[in-house]
């Protein structure tokens, strides 16, 4: 029998603030070279907002969109480009009715040395144009795509 007492809490890591601003200002840079103006959403590890912004002519819908990106994204450690073949299976189709969990391109865990450390939500292009977008900024800073 051992006596070491069992941990009671386990460290969490998350994107620090400094790192959301530059995702943020790589992913306007990357949309200007796409062509379309985003609002961009980087959440904590734990779905939390971290930082967000909006172009000045981003509709305004973008922003409630790129923050459920990014929720959903930190929240399963999936991108959201993934969920519409998860949908289809009638065993998680019930997860498609909540009202946060987005099923469409442009939202990524944030990944650093194997350690997710937060989310990150794109929109504002149509769905191809929010993951390159997406993407782009996350490899331009070193992050790790999943399956990758």
């Amino acid at each position: 029998m051992s006596t070491d007492t069992p941990r009671k809490s386990a460290p969490a890591s998350s994107v620090t603030r400094a790192a959301a601003g530059e995702l943020i200002a790589a992913v306007h840079g990357a949309a200007a070279r796409i062509g379309f103006s985003a609002a961009v959403a980087v959440t904590d590890q734990a779905g939390h907002p971290k930082a967000f912004d909006r172009a000045d002519d981003a509709p305004f819908l973008t922003a409630e969109v790129a923050l459920d990106k990014a929720w959903t994204a930190a929240s399963f450690r999936l991108p959201t480009h993934t969920w519409n073949d998860l949908i289809a299976n009638p065993r998680i189709a019930p997860l498609a009715g909540h009202p946060r969990v987005m099923a469409v391109g442009g939202g990524y865990p944030i990944i650093e040395n194997g350690r997710y450390i937060g989310g990150l939500g794109i929109s504002g292009g149509d769905y191809a144009q929010d993951q390159q977008a997406a993407e782009e900024a996350l490899a331009a800073l070193g992050f790790e795509l999943p399956g990758q």
